[in-house]
């Protein structure tokens, strides 16, 4: 009987040794990796929903945006110009909401890349730099300690509302491309709000430089002027962790009658929260911790079996 035990587990080496095609994983290792995926996925919600350690506020998109064309502009300046003097009844460049003159010289890099690159001073291509009008989540409206970013009624644009603005400055410093404006004899900060949907510098523009079109994401495209390392503010995030992160109660809410809605026949139910269902929340709430304790388990029958 020993000898045999030793003959077959000799041909099982054997087997194992033989040439063919290697096994791919083993159910140890399958447990472990979709365990740890489903735990990274876990800890990714956090990251995701801080936004890269900002806190987050939910807004409507905006329906349009100002978009330009460097090749077309001629730095005139008549942008600027006719912005302030719609918005502010005096002609003051430096208020813009379209920030040309800043990048007439040199572009956006200022004088660091001295007759290289764009501007007059280098292969005179001028860059016009507007507001992006930032999706979710918006620089400017995070870091506001008085919620003085709002959204437009008619446009959704992202405006300062002066009666909450107390002209603190935390917005300027906010905006990965310096396109908040402060005015010195109001003490009020100001954005662009897209006029109502008729925006005056694209009227004004001589050369056809300027568009008015529906909203698309720009932000991931062009370079930022600073970088954007914002503190968190404590109350926002919190209200943030409630909103984004998984397993709170809300989700553990939302999953017992999506199942209970399984369970009765009714097609899951429709989830109640804000945010809606989503199955990285589903993932948080009950995969990862299921996960793990199959690991666990596993390993504790293999440990107790082997004895």
């Amino acid at each position: 009987m020993k000898t045999k035990r030793v003959s077959e587990g000799i041909g099982s080496r054997r087997a194992a040794d033989a040439p063919g095609p290697p096994l791919s994983c083993t159910r140890r290792q399958t447990l472990i990796w979709g365990g740890s995926s489903l735990l990274g996925l876990y800890a990714l919600e956090e990251v995701l929903a801080r936004g890269y350690d900002r806190p987050l506020i939910i807004m409507e998109q905006a329906q349009g945006m100002i978009v330009a064309d460097p090749v077309l502009c001629v730095g005139c300046g008549r942008c600027e110009l006719a912005c302030t003097e719609f918005n502010d009844g005096k002609a003051a460049p430096s208020l813009a909401r379209i920030k040309v003159d800043r990048n007439l010289n040199f572009g956006p890099l200022a004088p660091a890349i001295w007759r290289v690159g764009h501007g007059n001073m280098g292969d005179g291509l001028i860059i016009q730099d507007l507001c992006r009008q930032c999706p979710h989540p918006v620089p400017c409206a995070n870091m506001c300690p008085e919620g003085a970013i709002v959204v437009s009624p008619g446009t959704k644009a992202r405006v300062v509302d002066p009666e909450r603005c107390t002209g603190c400055g935390i917005c300027l410093r906010a905006c990965p491309w310096e396109m908040i404006t402060f005015d010195p004899e109001s003490r009020k900060a100001s954005k662009c709000h897209l006029c109502q949907g008729k925006p005056k510098c694209v009227a004004a523009c001589p050369s056809g430089a300027l568009r008015y079109v529906s909203w698309y994401d720009l932000t991931g495209r062009i370079p930022l002027r600073r970088p954007y390392h914002p503190p968190l503010i404590p109350e926002r995030t919190v209200g943030c962790q409630e909103c984004h992160l998984p397993g709170q109660v809300r989700n553990v809410r939302e999953i017992g009658a999506l199942l209970r809605g399984l369970w009765n026949g009714g097609g899951g139910g429709r989830p109640a929260g804000e945010i809606g269902f989503k199955w990285i929340d589903m993932a948080g709430t009950f995969l990862v911790p299921l996960t793990i304790g199959a690991v666990l388990i596993h390993a504790l029958l293999r440990k107790f079996l082997r004895k």
